[in-house]
């Protein structure tokens, strides 16, 4: 037995005509406009998908620059084994010097104290010698008071002045002696430091000996 597909009754038209009755479009815009949000939703899905690959490429990429190996009191002079070399992710944020830039900074001074673990930058490093290249080095133990707490940087221009030790008058023919600061040390349990002076070859054992006595204060002079 065949079977027929319904047709849909002719209307009637003016003047005694009949035509078929089309099926109606209305839901043509609507099954376009669902298209076209899944084709959205797909290009969005592609481009968040090339931007996470992107930031997964970068991240991937590492650059070695030198670290600090260890402790490095300001004003000494680098050593090889005071570096090590570390990967680490490209970041125009950041300047540490290169790991094949290790011969150019060895033999540099240290500006600042270095700690161990952290990337080492030029602004860290003195050029050539470095402060007191040459002049004589002298430490000063200084007691509470008698420095400025924390003021103290190297490459700052100090006066070196006596001062009168308990129970005596100010020492005679003692003129202070100018010097610059090399390295500050970190204070001990009594609250003293030992400042590293640069000092004139000439004025070093007047220096040397006055601050044998304790009887040593620091003035820094303004910083330019």
């Amino acid at each position: 037995m065949s079977t027929s597909t319904p047709s849909l009754p002719p209307q009637a038209q003016p003047g005694g005509r009949f035509t078929a009755q089309l099926p109606s479009s209305e839901g043509a815009p609507k099954r376009q406009r669902r298209l076209g949000s899944a084709a959205l939703l797909i290009l969005l899905a592609l481009v968040g998908a090339l931007g996470a690959a992107m930031l997964v490429s970068r991240a991937g990429h590492r650059v070695n620059v030198l670290a600090v190996a260890k402790d490095v009191p300001a004003g000494q002079a680098l050593q090889a084994s005071d570096l090590t070399q570390a990967a680490i992710p490209a970041d125009p944020a950041l300047s540490p010097v290169s790991a094949s830039d290790e011969s150019s900074v060895v033999g540099q001074r240290t500006s600042v104290d270095l700690k161990k673990g952290s990337l080492l930058t030029r602004s860290e490093l003195t050029a050539g010698g470095g402060v007191g290249a040459s002049q004589a080095l002298v430490g000063v133990e200084v007691k509470p008071g008698q420095a400025p707490q924390g003021e103290l940087a190297p490459g700052d221009k100090v006066w070196a002045v006596s001062v009168p030790a308990a129970g005596q008058g100010t020492p005679s023919g003692t003129s202070p002696i100018e010097g610059q600061v090399v390295s500050v040390g970190t204070l001990d349990s009594t609250g003293a430091m030992v400042v590293n002076l640069a000092v004139a070859p000439s004025e070093a054992t007047a220096l040397a000996q006055r601050a044998g006595t304790g009887a040593v204060a620091l003035v820094r002079e303004p910083r330019s």
